[in-house]
């Protein structure tokens, strides 16, 4: 990934200035595009276009790649404080070509969302972060890193939203609430606590424990369930019963 800490330093005191001086959305439109240039790589004649249309759909800036779009991005003026409702402009500009990426941006605040198209049009946050003190964190610095122009053509966004993914709750709900796993919590408790519980209470008690946006996310519980052999089932023989002791050995001959 490459290392955008210096240029972004070096830059965010335009941003800083531009929220101090309350300038407008065209001149906050234009710093951006100046930023795009000069701290994240992209030519600034050929790979960034400004207040693209489809039909009559526009979105106040366009990255493109091998000719290709890649990111949408919604631009604000540097004191508007921003609202996931600021990205439907470039939600409907994306339908029309089934653009998965779109930036809402004023300089300072930057919230990256995914876009499906399944059914009807759903954005999903894969990122937010805040420059307004002034200081670039190393995380604001590497998530920023995402959309340079080299990180783009090595798909190194795509592989951040598969990791994302592969970590949320729906993900990590579906791990959670198969049977083998469950059984082997279960037996752990077990051990530690001397009873043994009920798979459906221990699977209810876990998913208690998330948000309830998490449990929203990850849907009604259902168990996923060992396939049984039909030849030799399987038994709870561990959990069920005490484990025997090792038989003693043979007394010594006289």
């Amino acid at each position: 990934m490459p290392d955008i800490r210096r240029p972004l330093r070096k830059f965010l005191p335009n941003f800083i200035k531009a929220r101090d001086d309350g300038l407008n959305e065209a001149d906050t439109v234009q710093r951006l595009m100046l930023f795009f240039h000069e701290v994240l790589g992209y030519d600034q004649l050929e790979e960034i276009t400004r207040e693209a249309q489809i039909r009559d759909k526009f979105v106040d800036i366009v990255i493109k790649l091998d000719g290709k779009i890649r990111l949408l991005i919604e631009a604000k003026s540097a004191t508007t404080t921003l609202r996931d409702r600021h990205i439907e402009q470039a939600e409907r500009y994306a339908a029309e070509g089934n653009h998965p990426w779109a930036l809402l941006t004023n300089g300072l605040t930057w919230k990256l969302y995914h876009l499906t198209f399944d059914e009807g049009i759903e954005y999903t946050p894969a990122f937010e972060l805040d420059l307004s003190t002034g200081e670039a964190s190393d995380e604001a610095c590497e998530r920023l890193a995402l959309l340079h122009r080299s990180a783009l053509l090595k798909g190194e966004l795509d592989d951040f939203w598969a990791h994302c993914q592969a970590l949320d709750a729906e993900s990590i709900g579906k791990a959670l609430f198969t049977e083998n796993v469950l059984r082997l919590i279960r037996r752990h408790i077990r051990v530690r606590e001397s009873i043994l519980i009920d798979i459906e209470d221990l699977a209810g008690a876990i998913r208690g424990m998330f948000t309830v946006e998490a449990r929203e996310q990850m849907g009604a519980l259902r168990i996923q369930r060992q396939r049984r052999s039909r030849r030799k089932p399987v038994t709870d023989a561990t959990e069920s019963a005490p484990a025997m002791p090792p038989p003693s050995p043979p007394a010594p001959k006289q």
